[in-house]
């Protein structure tokens, strides 16, 4: 027989199908090293620096106010019980800072992060504050915390955690939104509820 073909029509003309290409094997996108190393230094960055911040607020370490000081800060700006919730903003900084760097319970403890900032760009945007730091009620720096906070609340820590293989660091995704709702809830509520409806100072 020929080897000759049979047909006037070549592959893709009219009268036959044009044969179906294959796109080239991708590889899969998957979790690597890289991605590690970056949730590490961004977790050094964020609960380094509210550690730092929860040591001026507990022990007065580092040119900080202090508990009562950081007391009297809240009373500038209408809060009641704030010798408490000095307390409370103090611990909090340090005890979830210290998780976050550490990678333990890292969605609730960045959410704790987050509460705070919460309050803090509120109280100073309500204050005619701006966006920049070179505003002394600028919210540039508070931003870039809160913000770097609730991008750890829905990544996790990553691998290089002492959480590793915990669910939620399996599964970050809905923990970091429970996480973050819980959060932006417990921020609102102390502004709210804990802050005179007109502030007694700047």
């Amino acid at each position: 027989m020929s080897d000759q073909p049979t047909s006037v029509f070549t592959p893709g003309n009219f009268g036959e199908a044009e044969p179906t290409k294959t796109r080239p094997t991708r590889r899969p996108l998957e979790w690597n090293a890289g991605t590690d190393a970056g949730l590490l230094l961004l977790r050094f960055a964020i609960g380094g620096t509210f550690v730092a911040h929860g040591m001026q607020k507990v022990f007065g370490l580092w040119g900080g106010p202090g508990i009562g000081g950081f007391a009297r800060e809240l009373d500038g700006f209408g809060f009641r019980e704030t010798l408490a919730l000095s307390w409370a903003t103090g611990i909090t900084e340090l005890v979830a800072g210290a998780f976050v760097v550490l990678g333990v319970g890292t969605p609730l403890a960045a959410a704790g992060l987050v509460a705070i900032m919460l309050n803090v760009v509120l109280l100073k945007l309500g204050a005619g504050g701006g966006f920049f730091a070179t505003d002394p009620r600028g919210v540039e720096l508070e931003a870039v915390l809160g913000l770097g906070a609730a991008a750890l609340v829905l990544t996790g820590a990553g691998h290089v955690a002492l959480e590793r293989g915990r669910t939620w660091n399996r599964r970050p995704a809905p923990w970091g939104v429970l996480a973050m709702i819980i959060g932006v809830a417990a921020g609102l509520l102390v502004f709210f509820l804990l802050r005179s409806p007109v502030p007694v100072g700047p």
